[in-house]
């Protein structure tokens, strides 16, 4: 099976939850300004909410895929809200590409909110989730 990671970040949560997905199933952990470079079966695709809405980068990245991709699987953080999965899957699907049920969601630190988010426990569900997706 292939998989790849990839992500987007400002504040560095995001990059914490795809290092502890990476490491926990032996893929490296790349940022969305690296685009795919051949198929995959399982595409973990890590964004967070700024401004009420996924960043550009993940939308440009979502609509710049030229392989073939079995599936869009979502993490996520954000201060605010419970999930990037409904804003991310909009542009999944529009580009023809299946979106997983499943996904990972943690809250994260902005400012004075939810301070030392995502924690330690975050990336060991974040971890114990790839395993399960992976398996």
């Amino acid at each position: 099976m292939k998989v790849a990671i990839r992500y987007y970040t400002k504040t560095g949560n995001t990059k914490k939850l795809a290092e502890a997905i990476g490491s926990a199933i032996n893929i490296e952990a790349k940022t969305v300004d690296e685009p795919l470079t051949e198929d995959v079966d399982i595409l973990f695709l890590g964004s967070a909410i700024y401004g009420a809405g996924i960043d550009k980068k993940i939308k440009d990245f979502i609509a710049n895929i030229n392989v073939n991709v079995g599936e869009v699987v979502n993490f996520s953080s954000a201060a605010l809200i419970e999930s990037t999965y409904g804003q991310v899957k909009k542009q999944v699907e529009a580009k023809g590409i299946k979106m997983s049920e499943n996904e990972f969601h943690c809250r994260g630190a902005f400012k004075f909110v939810h301070r030392g988010r995502p924690n330690e426990k975050d990336l060991k569900d974040a971890q114990e989730f790839a395993k399960r997706i992976i398996n």
